[in-house]
């Protein structure tokens, strides 16, 4: 089969690989479509992970292959994965922290190599922990496409959910790219204003889609200053920063009204930042961060996903460029460089 293999920082090659055999209790994933997701691309541009390795894991795609004992699904059945499923009895998972689960960090799905996702092939070894507990069927109406939301909503969903957003509350997205426009649509959901924040145009226009009508143009605009005229002089109730890097952390601290709450999202890189102390012990302002899915809210995540394809809720919008697999090489760099008109990448083994 096609695959796209990491063979160091930076290098990404499409080559022939052997399909991956499974054991009892696995399934053999034949991959219609995986997003590219900035977690993978921030391994590749790294290092920091060792290669060979086979990256990608919004995946959705059909049953090829089931292995001994798999009675719950079969062949040409439609899915989508999560590649991690934690344990649900370990000290973090009795207090639903289930990303910080030993057992969740090891991942269940893989193309070969050392198991890293696999969504990058035509073909994903599904493992037996993986099918009991993360492997979710897609009715025959809802495309592959959009089935491969059901991970990346579950991760700004989880977000949205631990701010405890309520109604009369102001909520400021900062980046509107396609994670921040899925955390600017749920936090709309618990019916909280919210404003969004983004240098491009092109973006406000696919979130005015969405039903988001209180852009800020960052280009031109003092953010802080937009949020405050919007919240009576306070600042924001909630500021989601869905930017990599640190250097719109002051930006999203400042934009929080006193005793706010700032969730970092897109912060996934160790270092050091710096912010003023004062503002969390004397504003009394709350820095939070929030990484990967939920098991608590998997099977809620998914109903939104499903349900939002016949309901107004279309996430295939969110798609701006699709590339075969033989193109993945060339995906990854067009993904890396943002531009205006660019927001979610996929590649496709089975288009």
């Amino acid at each position: 089969m096609q695959a796209a293999v990491y063979r160091g920082v930076n290098d990404v090659r499409v080559e022939t690989v052997p399909v991956p055999r499974i054991g009892p209790g696995e399934v053999l994933l034949q991959v219609m479509t995986c997003g590219v997701c900035g977690t993978d691309l921030k391994k590749i541009h790294t290092g920091s992970h060792s290669a060979p390795r086979i990256f990608g894991h919004e995946t959705a795609g059909l049953i090829a292959a089931v292995g001994e004992g798999v009675y719950d699904f079969e062949i040409g059945d439609r899915v989508s994965v999560f590649h991690h499923v934690p344990c649900g009895d370990c000290y973090y998972c009795r207090k639903k922290t289930f990303a910080q689960c030993p057992a969740y960090k090891n991942v269940g799905c893989t193309a070969g190599f050392e198991p890293s996702g696999g969504g990058f092939a035509e073909y994903v070894r599904v493992m037996d922990w993986i099918v009991r507990s993360g492997l979710v069927k897609v009715p025959s109406d809802v495309p592959f496409e959009q089935a491969a939301f059901i991970e990346p909503l579950n991760t700004t969903y989880k977000g949205v959910r631990s701010l405890r957003l309520e109604p009369d509350e102001t909520v400021l997205v900062i980046g509107q790219g396609p994670i921040g426009i899925l955390l600017a649509t749920l936090a709309k959901r618990t019916g909280a204003k919210v404003v969004t924040s983004d240098l491009h145009p092109q973006r406000h226009s696919v979130a005015r889609t969405y039903g988001l009508e209180h852009p800020i143009d960052a280009s031109s605009e003092d953010v802080v200053a937009r949020i405050r005229e919007e919240t009576e002089g306070r600042g924001a109730d909630a500021v989601l920063l869905a930017v990599g890097g640190n250097a719109l952390i002051p930006t999203a601290i400042n934009a929080a009204r006193p005793g706010g709450r700032i969730m970092l999202f897109a912060q996934t890189q160790h270092g050091e930042a710096s912010f003023d102390p004062a503002v969390v012990c004397m504003d009394e302002k709350t820095l939070m961060g929030s990484y990967s899915s939920s098991a608590a809210i998997q099977e809620e995540g998914v109903r939104i996903v499903v349900d939002g394809y016949t309901n107004g809720y279309d996430l295939t919008r969110l798609i701006s460029h699709r590339f075969p697999l033989s193109r993945a090489a060339e995906a990854i760099a067009f993904a890396s460089e943002p531009h205006p008109d660019s927001m979610k990448i996929m590649i496709e083994p089975g288009s």
